[in-house]
Protein backbone atom coordinates (compact mmCIF):
# COMPACT_ATOMS: atom_id res chain seq x y z
CA UNK A 1 0.00 0.00 0.00
CA UNK A 2 1.57 3.57 -0.87
CA UNK A 3 1.00 6.37 0.77
CA UNK A 4 -1.02 8.19 -1.72
CA UNK A 5 -3.61 4.68 -1.33
CA UNK A 6 -3.19 5.58 2.54
CA UNK A 7 -3.71 9.35 2.23
CA UNK A 8 -6.69 8.44 0.41
CA UNK A 9 -8.86 7.10 3.60
CA UNK A 10 -6.09 8.66 6.49
CA UNK A 11 -5.68 11.88 7.59
CA UNK A 12 -1.77 13.14 7.06
CA UNK A 13 0.23 15.18 10.12
CA UNK A 14 2.15 17.37 8.06
CA UNK A 15 4.34 18.27 10.74
CA UNK A 16 5.65 14.62 11.32
CA UNK A 17 4.97 12.79 7.86
CA UNK A 18 3.14 10.22 9.76
CA UNK A 19 -0.15 9.03 8.49
CA UNK A 20 -2.82 8.43 11.08
CA UNK A 21 -5.96 7.98 11.13
CA UNK A 22 -8.84 6.29 14.15
CA UNK A 23 -10.27 3.48 12.01
CA UNK A 24 -12.26 2.52 15.06
CA UNK A 25 -12.71 3.85 18.69
CA UNK A 26 -10.12 1.39 20.30
CA UNK A 27 -7.69 1.38 17.99
CA UNK A 28 -5.80 3.25 15.14
CA UNK A 29 -3.73 2.67 11.03
CA UNK A 30 -0.51 4.09 11.73
CA UNK A 31 1.90 3.49 8.60
CA UNK A 32 5.41 4.16 8.61
CA UNK A 33 7.52 5.29 6.04
CA UNK A 34 9.94 2.46 4.97
CA UNK A 35 13.73 2.90 5.81
CA UNK A 36 16.79 2.27 4.25
CA UNK A 37 18.43 0.21 7.30
CA UNK A 38 16.82 -3.40 6.80
CA UNK A 39 15.32 -5.70 9.15
CA UNK A 40 15.31 -2.38 11.69
CA UNK A 41 12.20 -2.83 13.99
CA UNK A 42 9.05 -1.62 12.86
CA UNK A 43 7.62 0.82 15.58
CA UNK A 44 4.06 -0.06 16.14
CA UNK A 45 1.37 2.09 17.60
CA UNK A 46 -2.11 1.01 18.56
CA UNK A 47 -3.52 4.68 18.12
CA UNK A 48 -1.65 8.16 17.13
CA UNK A 49 0.48 8.48 19.46
CA UNK A 50 -0.99 11.50 21.07
CA UNK A 51 -4.18 9.29 21.84
CA UNK A 52 -2.68 7.38 24.56
CA UNK A 53 -3.58 8.33 27.63
CA UNK A 54 -1.63 7.41 30.66
CA UNK A 55 -2.50 8.60 34.62
CA UNK A 56 0.87 8.26 37.08
CA UNK A 57 -0.06 8.15 41.05
CA UNK A 58 2.34 8.02 43.55
CA UNK A 59 5.35 10.07 42.61
CA UNK A 60 5.71 7.20 40.36
CA UNK A 61 10.02 7.91 39.65
CA UNK A 62 11.33 10.20 36.82
CA UNK A 63 13.01 7.37 34.66
CA UNK A 64 9.31 5.72 34.23
CA UNK A 65 7.78 9.12 33.28
CA UNK A 66 10.54 10.10 30.65
CA UNK A 67 10.26 6.72 28.83
CA UNK A 68 6.41 6.92 28.56
CA UNK A 69 6.55 10.32 27.72
CA UNK A 70 9.71 9.96 24.89
CA UNK A 71 6.36 7.83 23.09
CA UNK A 72 4.75 10.80 22.78
CA UNK A 73 1.57 9.90 25.25
CA UNK A 74 -0.12 11.75 27.22
CA UNK A 75 0.94 11.84 30.51
CA UNK A 76 -0.66 13.34 33.41
CA UNK A 77 1.08 12.72 36.67
CA UNK A 78 0.51 12.94 40.61
CA UNK A 79 2.38 12.55 43.34
CA UNK A 80 -0.39 10.96 45.68
CA UNK A 81 -2.69 8.10 45.48
CA UNK A 82 -6.80 8.92 45.11
CA UNK A 83 -9.93 8.53 47.03
CA UNK A 84 -11.54 5.82 45.35
CA UNK A 85 -14.61 8.25 43.93
CA UNK A 86 -12.20 10.83 42.30
CA UNK A 87 -9.85 7.21 41.27
CA UNK A 88 -13.31 6.66 39.01
CA UNK A 89 -13.53 9.73 37.63
CA UNK A 90 -9.97 10.06 36.48
CA UNK A 91 -9.49 6.72 35.29
CA UNK A 92 -12.73 6.75 32.83
CA UNK A 93 -10.50 8.31 29.64
CA UNK A 94 -7.40 6.89 30.51
CA UNK A 95 -5.41 3.36 28.39
CA UNK A 96 -2.49 3.04 31.09
CA UNK A 97 -2.43 3.64 34.55
CA UNK A 98 0.69 3.31 36.85
CA UNK A 99 0.40 3.17 40.76
CA UNK A 100 2.81 1.87 43.63
CA UNK A 101 1.23 0.24 46.81
CA UNK A 102 -1.50 3.29 48.15
CA UNK A 103 -4.02 3.09 45.13
CA UNK A 104 -6.74 0.52 45.55
CA UNK A 105 -7.68 -0.51 41.68
CA UNK A 106 -10.67 -2.54 43.16
CA UNK A 107 -13.11 -4.11 40.84
CA UNK A 108 -15.43 -0.95 41.35
CA UNK A 109 -12.46 1.40 40.02
CA UNK A 110 -12.12 -1.07 37.46
CA UNK A 111 -15.37 -1.24 35.55
CA UNK A 112 -15.12 1.98 34.76
CA UNK A 113 -11.97 1.79 33.19
CA UNK A 114 -13.67 1.69 29.44
CA UNK A 115 -10.68 2.65 27.88
CA UNK A 116 -8.17 1.02 30.36
CA UNK A 117 -5.88 -2.10 28.33
CA UNK A 118 -3.24 -2.11 30.84
CA UNK A 119 -1.71 -1.24 34.51
CA UNK A 120 1.45 -0.71 36.13
CA UNK A 121 2.45 -1.71 39.58
CA UNK A 122 5.50 0.26 40.19
CA UNK A 123 6.67 -1.98 43.16
CA UNK A 124 6.92 -5.46 44.05
CA UNK A 125 3.54 -6.59 44.84
CA UNK A 126 -0.15 -6.55 43.23
CA UNK A 127 -2.06 -7.05 45.78
CA UNK A 128 -3.61 -3.62 44.97
CA UNK A 129 -5.03 -4.66 42.20
CA UNK A 130 -7.75 -7.36 41.69
CA UNK A 131 -5.97 -8.77 39.26
CA UNK A 132 -8.62 -11.24 38.59
CA UNK A 133 -11.47 -8.72 37.54
CA UNK A 134 -8.50 -6.87 35.13
CA UNK A 135 -7.44 -10.77 33.23
CA UNK A 136 -11.33 -11.01 32.82
CA UNK A 137 -11.60 -7.46 31.17
CA UNK A 138 -8.46 -8.03 29.41
CA UNK A 139 -6.36 -5.92 31.07
CA UNK A 140 -2.84 -6.95 31.63
CA UNK A 141 -1.10 -6.12 35.27
CA UNK A 142 2.72 -5.75 35.28
CA UNK A 143 5.06 -5.04 38.33
CA UNK A 144 8.63 -5.21 38.92
CA UNK A 145 9.39 -8.09 41.10
CA UNK A 146 13.57 -7.75 41.08
CA UNK A 147 14.45 -3.89 41.24
CA UNK A 148 14.02 -3.09 44.96
CA UNK A 149 15.22 -6.42 46.54
CA UNK A 150 18.72 -5.11 47.59
CA UNK A 151 16.97 -1.84 48.97
CA UNK A 152 14.76 -3.99 51.34
CA UNK A 153 17.38 -6.66 52.18
CA UNK A 154 20.05 -3.83 53.14
CA UNK A 155 17.17 -1.98 55.37
CA UNK A 156 16.50 -5.35 57.13
CA UNK A 157 20.12 -5.71 57.82
CA UNK A 158 20.43 -2.40 59.42
CA UNK A 159 17.50 -2.85 61.27
CA UNK A 160 19.12 -6.00 63.19
CA UNK A 161 22.22 -4.35 64.36
CA UNK A 162 20.21 -1.22 65.84
CA UNK A 163 17.52 -3.79 67.10
CA UNK A 164 20.43 -5.58 68.52
CA UNK A 165 22.39 -2.17 69.80
CA UNK A 166 19.12 -0.59 71.06
CA UNK A 167 20.16 1.50 68.33
CA UNK A 168 16.46 3.68 68.58
CA UNK A 169 15.90 4.14 72.07
CA UNK A 170 19.66 5.52 72.73
CA UNK A 171 19.25 8.09 70.12
CA UNK A 172 15.59 9.17 70.88
CA UNK A 173 17.06 9.36 74.79
CA UNK A 174 19.23 11.66 73.62
CA UNK A 175 17.23 13.74 71.31
CA UNK A 176 15.72 14.51 74.63
CA UNK A 177 19.01 15.53 76.38
CA UNK A 178 19.34 11.69 78.41
CA UNK A 179 22.80 10.52 78.46
CA UNK A 180 22.13 6.64 78.70
CA UNK A 181 25.26 4.56 78.10
CA UNK A 182 24.10 1.29 78.73
CA UNK A 183 25.86 -2.47 77.81
CA UNK A 184 22.67 -4.72 79.15
CA UNK A 185 20.52 -6.66 76.59
CA UNK A 186 23.39 -4.91 73.57
CA UNK A 187 24.71 -7.66 71.43
CA UNK A 188 26.75 -8.43 68.55
CA UNK A 189 25.08 -9.65 65.64
CA UNK A 190 28.46 -12.13 64.42
CA UNK A 191 27.29 -15.30 65.93
CA UNK A 192 23.79 -15.28 65.75
CA UNK A 193 21.14 -17.38 64.08
CA UNK A 194 18.77 -15.03 61.26
CA UNK A 195 16.11 -17.09 60.50
CA UNK A 196 14.43 -16.02 56.88
CA UNK A 197 11.04 -16.71 56.53
CA UNK A 198 10.49 -17.02 52.23
CA UNK A 199 13.56 -17.37 50.47
CA UNK A 200 12.83 -15.40 46.99
CA UNK A 201 15.09 -12.38 45.76
CA UNK A 202 15.10 -10.62 49.22
CA UNK A 203 15.63 -13.55 51.16
CA UNK A 204 18.47 -14.82 49.37
CA UNK A 205 20.40 -11.45 48.89
CA UNK A 206 19.70 -10.80 52.97
CA UNK A 207 21.38 -14.62 53.51
CA UNK A 208 24.41 -13.38 51.86
CA UNK A 209 24.71 -10.51 53.07
CA UNK A 210 23.89 -11.81 56.75
CA UNK A 211 26.45 -14.55 56.59
CA UNK A 212 28.96 -11.88 55.70
CA UNK A 213 28.31 -10.43 59.34
CA UNK A 214 29.27 -13.36 60.59
CA UNK A 215 25.22 -14.77 61.39
CA UNK A 216 24.28 -18.03 60.59
CA UNK A 217 21.13 -18.48 58.08
CA UNK A 218 18.21 -21.01 58.37
CA UNK A 219 15.51 -20.39 55.89
CA UNK A 220 11.75 -21.77 55.19
CA UNK A 221 10.08 -21.94 52.32
CA UNK A 222 6.99 -23.68 50.92
CA UNK A 223 9.35 -24.98 47.90
CA UNK A 224 12.55 -26.43 48.22
CA UNK A 225 15.12 -23.56 47.32
CA UNK A 226 19.42 -23.70 46.87
CA UNK A 227 20.82 -22.81 49.63
CA UNK A 228 23.17 -19.44 49.20
CA UNK A 229 26.38 -20.06 50.85
CA UNK A 230 26.25 -22.27 54.07
CA UNK A 231 22.50 -20.87 54.54
CA UNK A 232 20.32 -24.12 55.68
CA UNK A 233 16.62 -24.86 54.62
CA UNK A 234 14.62 -26.29 57.35
CA UNK A 235 11.54 -28.33 57.22
CA UNK A 236 8.65 -26.41 59.02
CA UNK A 237 8.03 -22.57 60.09
CA UNK A 238 8.07 -24.12 63.87
CA UNK A 239 11.26 -25.12 63.49
CA UNK A 240 12.72 -21.75 61.83
CA UNK A 241 11.08 -19.99 65.03
CA UNK A 242 12.54 -21.97 68.01
CA UNK A 243 15.94 -21.92 66.09
CA UNK A 244 16.39 -18.04 65.06
CA UNK A 245 17.58 -15.20 66.83
CA UNK A 246 16.14 -12.98 65.05
CA UNK A 247 13.18 -13.77 62.51
CA UNK A 248 12.52 -11.64 59.41
CA UNK A 249 9.44 -12.15 56.77
CA UNK A 250 9.92 -11.91 53.15
CA UNK A 251 6.35 -13.42 52.01
CA UNK A 252 3.61 -12.29 49.67
CA UNK A 253 -0.10 -11.28 51.22
CA UNK A 254 -2.24 -14.44 50.55
CA UNK A 255 -5.16 -16.08 52.59
CA UNK A 256 -2.10 -18.89 54.28
CA UNK A 257 0.41 -16.03 55.23
CA UNK A 258 -2.24 -13.66 57.03
CA UNK A 259 -1.60 -13.44 60.85
CA UNK A 260 1.32 -16.09 59.89
CA UNK A 261 3.44 -14.83 63.03
CA UNK A 262 0.65 -14.55 65.46
CA UNK A 263 0.19 -15.69 68.94
CA UNK A 264 1.40 -19.23 68.99
CA UNK A 265 4.59 -18.71 66.43
CA UNK A 266 5.66 -15.51 68.90
CA UNK A 267 5.52 -18.22 71.62
CA UNK A 268 7.58 -20.62 69.76
CA UNK A 269 10.65 -18.03 69.17
CA UNK A 270 13.27 -17.72 71.47
CA UNK A 271 13.31 -15.72 74.61
CA UNK A 272 14.47 -12.46 74.06
CA UNK A 273 14.15 -12.89 70.15
CA UNK A 274 13.80 -9.95 67.41
CA UNK A 275 10.98 -10.48 64.77
CA UNK A 276 10.96 -7.99 61.37
CA UNK A 277 8.94 -7.77 59.17
CA UNK A 278 9.10 -5.95 55.72
CA UNK A 279 6.89 -7.82 53.46
CA UNK A 280 3.11 -7.28 53.97
CA UNK A 281 1.06 -5.19 56.65
CA UNK A 282 -1.33 -8.39 57.17
CA UNK A 283 1.88 -11.21 57.51
CA UNK A 284 2.12 -10.27 61.78
CA UNK A 285 -0.87 -10.39 64.25
CA UNK A 286 0.65 -6.60 65.67
CA UNK A 287 -1.84 -6.79 68.78
CA UNK A 288 -0.27 -10.36 69.97
CA UNK A 289 3.51 -8.84 69.13
CA UNK A 290 2.33 -5.96 71.37
CA UNK A 291 1.72 -8.21 74.09
CA UNK A 292 4.91 -10.32 73.55
CA UNK A 293 6.86 -7.28 73.59
CA UNK A 294 5.27 -5.88 76.80
CA UNK A 295 5.77 -9.62 78.68
CA UNK A 296 9.76 -9.58 77.38
CA UNK A 297 9.05 -12.59 75.25
CA UNK A 298 10.01 -10.81 72.51
CA UNK A 299 13.20 -7.89 72.47
CA UNK A 300 13.18 -5.63 69.86
CA UNK A 301 11.18 -5.28 66.59
CA UNK A 302 11.35 -3.66 63.31
CA UNK A 303 7.99 -3.23 61.25
CA UNK A 304 8.08 -1.42 57.86
CA UNK A 305 4.50 -2.68 56.64
CA UNK A 306 0.74 -2.40 58.69
CA UNK A 307 -2.83 -3.70 58.09
CA UNK A 308 -3.88 -0.49 56.71
CA UNK A 309 -1.49 2.49 56.06
CA UNK A 310 -2.18 6.16 54.85
CA UNK A 311 -2.83 6.91 51.45
CA UNK A 312 -0.33 10.15 51.64
CA UNK A 313 2.47 11.30 54.20
CA UNK A 314 1.38 13.39 57.11
CA UNK A 315 -0.07 12.87 60.93
CA UNK A 316 -1.90 9.79 60.51
CA UNK A 317 -0.25 6.75 62.11
CA UNK A 318 -2.61 6.98 65.04
CA UNK A 319 -5.49 4.93 66.55
CA UNK A 320 -7.51 6.39 63.91
CA UNK A 321 -5.81 4.19 60.99
CA UNK A 322 -5.12 1.03 63.30
CA UNK A 323 -6.69 0.61 66.55
CA UNK A 324 -3.50 -0.26 68.02
CA UNK A 325 -1.41 2.35 66.93
CA UNK A 326 -0.63 4.42 70.09
CA UNK A 327 0.50 1.16 71.96
CA UNK A 328 2.56 0.28 69.24
CA UNK A 329 4.17 3.30 69.42
CA UNK A 330 4.71 3.23 73.22
CA UNK A 331 7.47 0.18 73.36
CA UNK A 332 10.70 0.23 73.95
CA UNK A 333 13.33 -0.94 71.08
CA UNK A 334 10.61 -0.86 68.56
CA UNK A 335 12.03 0.34 64.72
CA UNK A 336 8.41 1.82 63.07
CA UNK A 337 9.14 3.09 59.43
CA UNK A 338 6.49 4.25 56.87
CA UNK A 339 6.81 1.14 54.47
CA UNK A 340 10.18 2.54 52.69
CA UNK A 341 11.98 -0.79 52.43
CA UNK A 342 12.16 -0.30 48.38
CA UNK A 343 12.70 3.35 49.02
CA UNK A 344 16.44 4.37 47.54
CA UNK A 345 16.48 6.46 44.67
CA UNK A 346 18.09 3.49 43.08
CA UNK A 347 15.16 1.35 43.59
CA UNK A 348 12.99 3.43 42.48
CA UNK A 349 14.78 4.47 39.12
CA UNK A 350 15.18 0.57 38.11
CA UNK A 351 11.63 0.44 38.96
CA UNK A 352 10.60 2.84 36.67
CA UNK A 353 12.80 2.20 34.01
CA UNK A 354 11.72 -1.49 34.16
CA UNK A 355 7.64 -1.00 34.44
CA UNK A 356 7.61 1.75 31.84
CA UNK A 357 9.47 -0.27 29.36
CA UNK A 358 6.77 -3.12 30.46
CA UNK A 359 4.35 -0.77 30.04
CA UNK A 360 5.50 0.48 26.73
CA UNK A 361 6.16 -2.94 25.02
CA UNK A 362 2.97 -4.02 25.81
CA UNK A 363 1.18 -0.79 24.12
CA UNK A 364 3.39 -1.03 21.49
CA UNK A 365 3.81 -4.19 20.29
CA UNK A 366 1.32 -6.40 22.08
CA UNK A 367 3.91 -8.36 24.54
CA UNK A 368 2.92 -9.76 27.55
CA UNK A 369 6.45 -11.16 29.00
CA UNK A 370 5.85 -10.09 33.00
CA UNK A 371 2.25 -10.00 33.04
CA UNK A 372 1.39 -11.05 36.52
CA UNK A 373 -2.49 -12.23 35.55
CA UNK A 374 -1.98 -12.51 31.88
CA UNK A 375 -0.87 -16.32 29.79
CA UNK A 376 3.09 -14.57 28.71
CA UNK A 377 3.02 -14.68 24.79
CA UNK A 378 5.74 -12.77 22.41
CA UNK A 379 6.30 -12.54 18.94
CA UNK A 380 9.17 -11.34 17.07
CA UNK A 381 9.32 -7.58 16.39
CA UNK A 382 7.50 -6.39 12.85
CA UNK A 383 10.54 -4.87 10.30
CA UNK A 384 10.69 -1.57 8.72
CA UNK A 385 10.51 -4.18 5.54
CA UNK A 386 6.96 -5.49 6.44
CA UNK A 387 5.30 -2.29 5.23
CA UNK A 388 1.90 -3.51 4.84
CA UNK A 389 1.68 -5.94 7.87
CA UNK A 390 -0.83 -5.71 11.10
CA UNK A 391 -0.80 -7.27 14.46
CA UNK A 392 -4.26 -8.94 15.83
CA UNK A 393 -3.91 -9.44 19.29
CA UNK A 394 -7.88 -11.62 20.65
CA UNK A 395 -8.36 -11.83 24.07
CA UNK A 396 -11.02 -14.13 24.91
CA UNK A 397 -12.58 -17.13 26.98
CA UNK A 398 -10.47 -19.95 27.18
CA UNK A 399 -12.78 -22.53 26.18
CA UNK A 400 -13.26 -25.45 23.32
CA UNK A 401 -14.16 -23.81 19.79
CA UNK A 402 -12.69 -20.58 20.12
CA UNK A 403 -9.12 -21.29 17.89
CA UNK A 404 -11.64 -22.54 15.68
CA UNK A 405 -13.95 -19.58 15.06
CA UNK A 406 -10.44 -16.84 14.92
CA UNK A 407 -8.45 -19.13 12.37
CA UNK A 408 -11.56 -19.00 10.50
CA UNK A 409 -11.45 -15.55 10.33
CA UNK A 410 -7.69 -15.03 9.32
CA UNK A 411 -7.43 -18.44 7.25
CA UNK A 412 -8.31 -16.10 3.94
CA UNK A 413 -5.55 -14.38 5.18
CA UNK A 414 -1.69 -14.41 5.07
CA UNK A 415 -0.31 -15.36 8.79
CA UNK A 416 2.86 -14.93 8.80
CA UNK A 417 3.30 -15.80 12.42
CA UNK A 418 1.07 -16.68 15.35
CA UNK A 419 1.31 -17.76 18.93
CA UNK A 420 -1.67 -18.44 21.30
CA UNK A 421 -1.35 -19.55 25.90
CA UNK A 422 -3.75 -19.25 27.95
CA UNK A 423 -4.12 -18.56 32.09
CA UNK A 424 -6.84 -19.48 33.45
CA UNK A 425 -10.06 -18.79 31.79
CA UNK A 426 -8.41 -16.07 29.76
CA UNK A 427 -6.38 -16.91 26.57
CA UNK A 428 -4.36 -14.67 24.99
CA UNK A 429 -3.48 -14.88 20.98
CA UNK A 430 -1.12 -12.55 19.03
CA UNK A 431 -1.10 -12.66 14.68
CA UNK A 432 0.43 -11.15 12.07
CA UNK A 433 -0.75 -10.83 8.52
CA UNK A 434 0.66 -9.61 5.90
CA UNK A 435 -0.45 -7.63 2.65
CA UNK A 436 -3.54 -5.69 4.20
CA UNK A 437 -5.20 -2.43 3.84
CA UNK A 438 -7.64 -0.67 5.64
CA UNK A 439 -10.42 -2.66 4.52
CA UNK A 440 -8.96 -6.03 5.01
CA UNK A 441 -8.33 -4.55 8.61
CA UNK A 442 -11.29 -2.91 9.33
CA UNK A 443 -13.28 -6.38 8.35
CA UNK A 444 -10.86 -8.26 10.90
CA UNK A 445 -11.25 -6.18 13.58
CA UNK A 446 -14.81 -6.28 13.43
CA UNK A 447 -14.95 -9.70 12.95
CA UNK A 448 -13.43 -10.65 16.02
CA UNK A 449 -15.13 -8.11 17.67
CA UNK A 450 -17.99 -10.38 16.82
CA UNK A 451 -17.41 -13.56 18.42
CA UNK A 452 -18.65 -14.25 21.51
CA UNK A 453 -15.90 -15.40 23.18
CA UNK A 454 -14.04 -11.91 22.69
CA UNK A 455 -13.02 -10.26 26.06
CA UNK A 456 -10.67 -7.59 24.12
CA UNK A 457 -9.69 -6.87 20.66
CA UNK A 458 -6.61 -4.90 19.61
CA UNK A 459 -5.08 -3.96 16.41
CA UNK A 460 -1.43 -2.66 15.49
CA UNK A 461 -0.02 -1.20 12.89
Amino acid sequence: MTSADIADHLDVESSSLELTKRVSPSWTMRPHIKRSAYHLSKPLKPFATEDIKILLLENVNQTGRDALEAQGYQVTFLKSSLPEDELIQKIRDVHVIGIRSKTKLTARVLQEAKNLIVIGCFCIGTNQVDTGYAAEHGIAVFNSPFSNSRSVAELVIAEIIALARQLADRSNELHKGTWNKVSNGCWEIRGKTLGIIGYGHIGSQLSVLAEAFGMAVIYYDTVNLMAMGTAKQVPTLEALLEGADFVTCHVPELPETKNMIGRKELNSMKNGSYLINASRGSVVDIPALIDAMRTGKIAGAALDVYPSEPAGNGDYFTNDLNHWANDLRSLKNIILTPHIGGSTEEAQSAIGVEVGEALIRYVNEGTTLGAVNMPEVKLRSLTLDEPNHVRVIFIHQNKPGVLREVNKILGDHNVDKQMTDSRGEVAYLMADISDVNVAVIRELYQNLEELSSRIMTRVLY
